[in-house]
């Protein structure tokens, strides 16, 4: 267990008990589309599939929801409001990331 004033390496911390609850709910959203999403595309044609029930699409989905969530409860209830920037920042950095490994075919290997 940390001490007050460290964080552990591979934890999440809330802002507080709003944050985890609405942290939550969209971890569970997304666990629970992700499940229909499987079901309904196995049902269909392999090549009429829809795409916006695809895991990668719905994982970028549910980045962008978990971080923006994340940014607006730094932005309006932590003690640091600049904090929301780095969370800005990481988010843009990540969705880059993404956007060139999708362009590039980074994984074409595979």
């Amino acid at each position: 267990m940390a001490e007050s004033g460290e964080e552990e390496i591979f934890s999440y911390n809330h802002i507080n008990d709003k944050h985890k609850k609405v942290d939550w709910t969209i971890r569970i959203g997304f666990l629970v589309t992700l499940l229909a999403g499987y079901v309904i595309n196995m049902k269909r044609y392999p090549m009429e599939f829809i795409w916006y029930l695809e895991p990668a699409v719905l994982l970028i989905v549910f980045i962008v929801l978990s971080e923006t969530a994340r940014a607006f409860m730094e932005w309006k209830y932590a003690e640091n409001r600049k904090a929301y920037l780095v969370t800005i920042f990481h988010l843009a950095f990540v969705l880059f990331l993404l956007f060139i490994v999708i362009k590039t075919d980074f994984f074409w290997m595979l």
